[in-house]
């Protein structure tokens, strides 16, 4: 499958190469990101505390805003009430970033198999 870009990502790109119009690198804007996971089942607890006192300071370290975390307080449709956490990020490739830094990659260590999460980045709509 063919990764698929967002133009902001590839003008992003384009301005850092230095290859980009001049035009579009006075007018480029990258939209934020937002990460959101939900967590479809915790089978440990302890697991998930401790990847929570890691990532919660290494997500905010790496440029994330934690903007809502908790159980919903109403679902509808095909909505589950199960915990989730919205953090905005700059960029998407900030939040990628962040995602790969060793101080989060430190949590995903401690929280192991104690939660089956659904974690996504998304760009904000311009």
């Amino acid at each position: 499958m063919t990764e698929r870009r967002p133009v902001a990502v590839t003008l992003r790109r384009a301005i850092q190469q230095g290859n980009a119009h001049p035009d579009e690198r006075e007018t480029a804007t990258v939209p934020k990101a937002y990460w959101i996971t939900t967590y479809r089942s915790i089978t440990d607890d302890e697991k998930v505390a401790a990847y929570a006192k890691l990532a919660g300071p290494a997500l905010t370290a790496a440029g994330g805003v934690f903007l809502a975390r908790g159980l919903p307080s109403y679902a509808f449709e095909s909505g589950q009430l199960e915990r989730t956490t919205l953090i905005e990020f700059d960029s998407v490739d900030a939040a990628l970033a962040a995602h790969e830094t060793p101080a989060y990659q430190e949590a995903l260590r401690a929280l192991g198999d104690g939660a089956d999460r659904d974690l996504r980045i998304i760009e904000a709509a311009s």
